[in-house]
């Protein structure tokens, strides 16, 4: 299906790729509410979705934590903070080796876009 493109949903666009992280959707509505006051936070949500089904977005679930979203470049994992909860991209430069073998061994396409590693950022840890 082919969407018309709309106002809202390239400021939420623009919002997530301007955002330095992996905002949650309430980051992204707080950052679009200073702008735009009149934008609904219903709004921001829904095209959240949509961006993320139309493949423009990576919407990253977190356990036990609000999803975050992801500027829509492929080939990446992240690294998640146990400490301070920051999310970084992670470039893997043989991650396609690794869909290879596991498509192989499994016939699976794999998706390694939404792997999350998780430990203790430099950042945290020099403040042990």
């Amino acid at each position: 299906m082919i969407r018309r493109n709309t106002i809202q949903r390239s400021l939420v666009l623009e919002a997530v790729a301007d955002f330095h992280g992996h905002p949650t959707a309430e980051e992204v509505y707080s950052e679009l509410n200073v702008k735009y006051p009149d934008i609904s936070k219903a709004t921001v949500y829904r095209n959240l979705n949509v961006l993320c089904e139309d493949g423009e977005l990576f919407k990253l679930s977190m356990p036990n934590e609000a999803d975050r979203f992801d500027y829509a470049e492929h080939g990446h994992s992240h690294l998640k903070c146990l400490v301070c909860g920051k999310v970084e991209d992670l470039h893997l430069t043989y991650i396609d080796n690794i869909r290879e073998v596991l498509k192989k061994e499994t016939g699976y396409e794999i998706d390694m876009n939404k792997m999350v590693f998780e430990g203790i950022c430099p950042e945290c840890k020099k403040n042990d």
